[in-house]
């Protein structure tokens, strides 16, 4: 049994790390995955969703310290009940979401490792099982140090996930896993390739036969059947394939724009997702850097999710004369962890992807 528990702990503790750290990358996405557990279709908790970035720093730091203290040995018996209570929490989440359909992508492993609901239960059973293991055989779990060293070692833990999140949070994940990363070319990752697999649907005729509804499923002929046609249902049963940048469009006054914008060579563009929230204290590094791009014959535009009523107030305040056209709101906090963010692009592929606070770092 003591070799079990052993391998259990190293299993877990591991993983607990490595999904820690993933998420601790990008807590602006966690976050953006939590408001959308708290948002009200789901958890319906709506009163969260400002505390978001705040709850995902937490909770994923915690979850990466508690990955630390499980292989060093340190506080067992409330290491074990932290782990067993997370779990049980998370896979009634995961079961939830799958279930209903609610989430299509857990978040456990940030970008890293998109998963989908049922992959993210199965995963949180097979958790289960092992920190079940764990918890009923804690007098196996020893420390791997003298005691005195656990305290610091906890302690130094604690401070360099604290570090590392002002840093990334300050300017933008050390590791990229988005479809937008420095040298993707968005055009490219739209494209869907030929042959690629496309989505099968079932099609639920719906008839009134005899005095009673029924129900024909097929791939989509019309049945033949002599009854009263009430209506017919499509369900999606299987998935076709989809592109890594599937909802990237780019609208203006004259329409669709996207594909005259990633053709241009040189286009500096300013994303700002929402206006509302956007942090102004950027904006007099971004007016400036946007003047000087148009010294150098770059294209400047500024891509928002908000109307134009807040575009304007927004230009007026700040005197900025470059154009503003309107793209998906998810698409925007995909592109960049950033409001406002900065991206360099040279006929569609990004060279520059920065934080505001870095904008005196962009070279043109």
């Amino acid at each position: 049994m003591k070799a079990i528990v052993g391998i259990c702990r190293v299993l877990v503790g591991v993983l607990f790390i490595f999904s820690g750290f993933i998420k601790l990358n990008d807590p602006v996405g966690f976050s953006y995955k939590l408001q959308e557990y708290f948002s009200e279709p789901v958890l319906d908790i709506p009163a969260l969703i400002p505390f978001a970035l705040i709850i995902a720093i937490l909770l994923v730091i915690f979850e990466l310290v508690l990955g630390i203290m499980l292989l060093i040995g340190f506080a067992r018996k409330f290491t074990s009940w932290s782990l067993l209570l997370m779990i049980i929490f998370f896979t009634f989440l995961t079961f939830y979401s799958a279930y209903f359909n609610k989430v299509t992508d857990c978040g456990c492993f940030g970008d890293a490792i998109p998963l989908t609901p049922w992959e993210s239960f199965y995963k949180d059973i097979v958790l289960l099982i092992l920190i079940l293991v764990l918890f009923f055989n804690q007098k196996y779990i020893e420390p791997l140090f003298p005691q005195k060293y656990h305290k610091w070692a906890i302690f130094l833990s604690f401070m360099a996930c604290f570090a590392f999140c002002y840093h990334v949070l300050m300017h933008l994940p050390m590791l990229d896993f988005r479809p937008y990363k420095i040298g993707n070319n968005i055009a490219e990752k739209m494209v869907v390739p030929e042959g690629a697999q496309e989505p099968v649907y079932e099609y639920q005729w719906k008839f009134k036969l005899e005095g009673e509804e029924k129900i024909i499923t097929n791939q989509g002929a019309y049945p033949q059947v002599s009854g009263e046609f009430i209506g017919v249902e499509t369900v999606q049963i299987e998935e076709g394939y989809v592109p890594p940048i599937h909802d990237f469009v780019i609208e203006g006054p004259e329409g669709d724009i996207t594909t005259d914008i990633l053709t241009t060579d040189k286009v500096l563009m300013f994303v700002m997702y929402n206006i509302r929230s956007t942090e102004m204290e950027g904006y007099q590094a971004i007016q400036d850097l946007a003047k000087e791009a148009r010294t150098k014959n770059y294209r400047v535009i500024a891509l928002t999710a908000s109307g134009e009523d807040l575009q304007s107030k927004l230009q007026e305040k700040f005197d900025l004369d470059f154009d503003f056209y309107q793209a998906d709101e998810t698409a925007l906090k995909t592109i960049v962890r950033a409001n406002p963010g900065i991206l360099v692009l040279r006929s569609g592929t990004v060279e520059q992807k920065k934080h505001w606070f870095d904008a005196s770092d962009i070279k043109l």
